[in-house]
């Protein structure tokens, strides 16, 4: 692009922009996937982990995690000339879940982050998703020395229904996380055309 034009000579395309959550438990990595993602400097709201913190921070399975996110992380990719996501990490902890509401506001779906050494960590997103009708996909974080587990395994854990897309993903990974929020995208615009077409009925 050249002084806001494009090289062809045509005018720049006015891009669709589309908000996407990352939730998920506590550890799980919505931070690095903003972060292996985002096309800016992501705003980050972490904050170290202090002793006052122990009795409610349950660090087993990460205790190489020294800080957390207290309010959201943000980050931005364009998957075309035409879209761009906006990206918002909610926080993981019970005692910021009151956040949630104000950041699902106007999302178009969801990635919920798992860990299958602490599956039961993300049944709180995956119930709010379901609550409150936002679509969500599940990208299964797969870390290094953890048990990979079959799709449909972890499916059945977790009490999926079948139209919910599931995917191990590596959240370090940029390319791993562009296929996560291709799908989410795609899942969010067919369940958006599946309740237009019930209503239109």
């Amino acid at each position: 692009m050249i002084f806001g034009r494009t090289e062809q000579g045509k005018p720049p395309v006015e891009p669709v922009t589309l908000k996407i959550l990352v939730a998920g438990g506590f550890g799980v990595g919505k931070t690095t996937l903003v972060g292996a993602v985002s096309e800016i400097r992501p705003l980050r709201t972490e904050e170290l982990l202090t002793e006052a913190g122990r009795p409610v921070d349950d660090t087993s399975g990460v205790e190489g995690k020294h800080a957390t996110t207290v309010a959201m992380d943000f980050g931005r990719i364009s998957l075309r000339e035409d879209l761009v996501l906006y990206l918002f990490g909610t926080p993981g902890q019970e005692r910021f879940w009151f956040m949630w509401d104000e950041l699902s506001e106007g999302a178009l779906g969801a990635v919920v982050l798992a860990d299958t050494r602490r599956l039961e960590d993300c049944f709180a997103a995956v119930d709010y998703f379901e609550r409150r009708s936002i679509p969500f996909l599940v990208g299964v974080n797969c870390f290094e020395g953890a048990v990979r587990y079959p799709v449909e395994d972890v499916r059945r854990a977790l009490d999926l229904d079948d139209d919910v897309p599931l995917l191990p993903c590596d959240a370090r990974d940029r390319e791993s996380v562009k296929e996560v929020l291709i799908g989410v995208v795609q899942h969010a615009m067919e369940y958006a055309a599946g309740r237009h077409r019930a209503v239109s009925t």
